[in-house]
């Protein structure tokens, strides 16, 4: 069973995001060693949202409400009163609910722009550092995986990927009334990760000329050699030279000590976590652009039209496919017992292991069509009729598979 607890930008504040995502690494492995029930964990943290996705055993009774309570003492244990901010927001998500709001979320339609592309990859790096960490499980593989199938589906059907929404888009869109010449416009860019590439982007389809790179991590010259931008080595030096400031970096946080003077300028904070002290808003002459203040302008629900039904689409499909399983499953075993039945009678020699693939192929291929039915019943609410029909002509109880596979598993593990 798939369990979520999620808590975004729209009911929980910025800065209690932002301070959770930055200690969060070790929530993941809380959690599943907290209770047994819990087989695996996925956690995505970052100063717009939190989600833990958790794969359960169904049987136990409460397991949900446990997991629940897991979560966030896992999140109190390194986050203290900020855990008790996030549990008054968040809310918790069970079975098709959960896999859902993992695919919106994937696709962006969660986001604070409706959209955005940067999720994806943040998505997906959860299951990757999950992975590393040893707390994934085979559900949790799947359904992310799912995941990131409806996300290519919503974005070819949906177009959210014509309309290239992003933070950075955005966030330019709302200052393009106060640039008069973006050509001569000079633009100090503080970081040289992946989403700075995304800010040169939407810079330059604005005609923007001007551009210089700083990076705390001495990746400027790189970075901008294959970008066609300016480095810049002292960042103080560089925002004196800058009408605007964007800021995408984990690596440094811009502070009221780095502003040399008090020529307006507008700052944009485009960090996840936060890359800007909300001290320098305070400073004479600077205009401070935020995530939060980016969030009120962001509601665009017209990108949206038709995705969440594309969402619904693959949340119907991966249900009917997992409904459809065990079926499957029974019938494909049901096919390869009789298979090896037959090739222990053969007395083949030299050709025995061509015979053998040979076999085992066509196995393959009289199962295939079968298992397309289960999947195509079970969309319909009719596994039932399948399973009869099942038994019916092949001999095959798909209950009893199954009761007689846990049987043997539990076996192996008293063994």
């Amino acid at each position: 069973m798939l369990f979520c607890v999620t808590a975004n930008h729209r009911n929980t504040e910025f800065d209690v995001l932002d301070r959770i995502s930055q200690v969060s690494a070790a929530t993941a492995a809380d959690v599943l060693h907290a209770h047994e029930f819990v087989r695996g964990a996925v956690v995505l943290s970052t100063c717009n949202r939190f989600e833990a996705y958790l794969e359960l055993d169904e049987p136990v009774t409460g397991a949900a409400a446990l997991a629940h309570e897991a979560v966030f003492d896992a999140v109190a244990a390194a986050a203290g009163d900020d855990a008790e901010v996030l549990r008054a927001s968040a809310t918790a998500l069970v079975g098709d609910d959960a896999v859902r709001h993992l695919f919106a979320v994937s696709s962006g339609l969660e986001s604070m722009v409706v959209g955005e592309e940067e999720i994806t990859g943040q998505v997906q790096r959860a299951l990757a550092s999950a992975r590393d960490n040893g707390t994934t499980s085979t559900e949790l593989e799947q359904v992310f995986q799912r995941a990131a199938y409806a996300t290519r589906a919503v974005r070819a059907k949906a177009d959210l990927a014509g309309a290239g929404r992003s933070l950075a888009r955005l966030a330019l869109d709302l200052v393009d009334t106060r640039v008069t010449d973006w050509a001569h416009t000079p633009v100090l860019l503080v970081g040289t990760g992946q989403y700075a590439a995304t800010t040169i982007a939407a810079l330059q389809a604005r005609g923007a000329a001007d551009i210089r790179v700083f990076s705390a991590t001495g990746r400027a010259q790189q970075f901008a050699a294959r970008y066609g931008v300016r480095a810049e080595s002292e960042l103080a030096a560089a925002i004196a030279s800058a009408d605007i400031v964007i800021t995408c970096t984990a690596r440094y946080v811009i502070t009221p000590d780095d502003i040399p003077d008090s020529r307006e300028r507008l700052v944009i904070d485009l960090g996840l976590p936060r890359n800007v002290d909300p001290a320098v808003g305070e400073v004479g002459g600077i205009e401070l652009l935020d995530l939060e203040l980016i969030g009120r302008h962001a509601s665009l629900p017209e990108l949206s039209a038709g995705a969440h039904e594309v969402v619904g689409s693959a949340v119907a499909t991966y249900a009917a496919e997992r409904a459809a399983a065990p079926a499957v499953v029974a019938l494909r075993s049901h096919i390869q017992q009789s298979l090896l039945s037959e090739l222990s009678r053969l007395r083949v020699r030299e050709d025995e292991p061509r015979t053998e693939a040979a076999l085992r192929h066509f196995a393959g291929m009289l199962s295939h069509g079968p298992s397309v039915r289960a999947r195509e019943f079970a969309a319909q609410g009719r596994m039932a009729e399948f399973e009869a029909a099942l038994e019916m002509v092949f001999g095959v109880a798909v209950a009893e598979l199954a009761s007689d596979e846990a049987a043997g598993d539990e076996g192996l593990a008293a063994g």
